[in-house]
């Protein structure tokens, strides 16, 4: 039985803002890679401009071209009605909508207000709907925005309940600046849960105050049984400076190994993915877990 399902958005979101795009070979062998992890959800592309996100250029490709299991969704990112209608034609199963309660970062990250966004994002999943397609909500922002600072836990709460009238499934709850902490996210998540219901809930934090896994863990404390994470701290936010990227895989699925909290995923074969991207990229993945294992084996050896 799985407690608690780990929601995987590294070909996404971890790689979106990388200056020079994976390569799309690599990019299908990376989620191929994940689909043998124990994974039931893998984040695998964004149907958006490819001038404004050039490294999702290829998500038609990748679509088209990965081998899918029966059992794992692969949600794409839809801001708008073109982009559902290319998740149509590539057999997306998952649309994803977005939406923030901050007005300054709406309409410097999406050139629209909190109330246009919504509204796009209503459009969309209605006809996602009507094609057949579930749709995933995310807010960015939830607790803190980099141009208006601290954000009202009821702004988020009220903002859940439009998303969940639009016909979203579920709300993905992120920390896009990675600035919060244990008490200010169970305030934050408490308001959404009498909004919403906490089983509509998933938790999205960025790791750049090194809050995250404790950020996880008073979010499960209250419920929540989805957690998105990526593969060896994959991403970034560019409007955090020093931002560590999203929440390592591993790094959340040793925290719950040691409670024992199921979640059916194999960290040995996430750090092996992770190895896998981090070294066509020319890096070395920010999770303190893989590195930790990867010392541990070369003592070993």
């Amino acid at each position: 039985m799985i407690d608690i399902t780990i929601y995987e958005v590294g070909p996404r979101d971890g790689l979106q803002n990388e200056k020079i795009p994976l390569d799309t070979n690599d990019k299908i062998k990376f989620i191929n890679i994940l689909s043998d992890t124990g994974l039931l959800f893998i984040e695998s592309g964004a149907f958006v401009s490819p001038k404004w996100v050039p490294a999702m250029a290829d998500s038609n490709t990748v679509l088209s071209r990965i081998n899918k299991k029966n059992n794992i969704k692969y949600p794409v990112l839809t801001p708008n009605l073109k982009g559902l209608e290319d998740a149509v034609k590539y057999n997306s199963d998952t649309a994803c909508v977005f939406a923030t309660p901050s007005e300054t970062f709406s309409k410097k990250n999406t050139n629209c207000s909190v109330k246009e966004a919504l509204a796009r994002a209503k459009e969309v999943a209605e006809e996602a709907i009507n094609k057949g397609l579930k749709v995933r909500g995310y807010i960015s922002t939830v607790m803190f925005c980099p141009y208006e600072n601290e954000i009202e836990s009821i702004k988020v709460a009220k903002l859940s309940e439009e998303l969940i009238k639009i016909g979203c499934y579920e709300i993905s709850l992120g920390d896009t600046i990675g600035s919060g902490t244990p008490l200010k996210t169970k305030d934050m998540i408490k308001a959404c849960k009498e909004a919403v219901g906490v089983e509509k809930l998933a938790v999205h934090f960025h790791d750049t105050y090194g809050q995250a896994l404790a950020n996880i863990l008073a979010s499960i404390e209250i419920g929540v049984k989805v957690i998105d994470t990526s593969v060896g701290g994959l991403g970034g936010c560019p409007y955090a400076p020093g931002a560590k990227g999203n929440v390592a895989t591993e790094d959340v699925l040793f925290m719950l190994n040691g409670m024992g909290i199921e979640t059916g995923v194999d960290i040995e074969e996430i750090c092996s993915a992770s190895k896998f991207v981090f070294e066509k990229l020319g890096r070395i993945p920010s999770s303190r877990v893989y590195n930790a294992l990867a010392s541990k084996k070369k003592r070993i050896n």
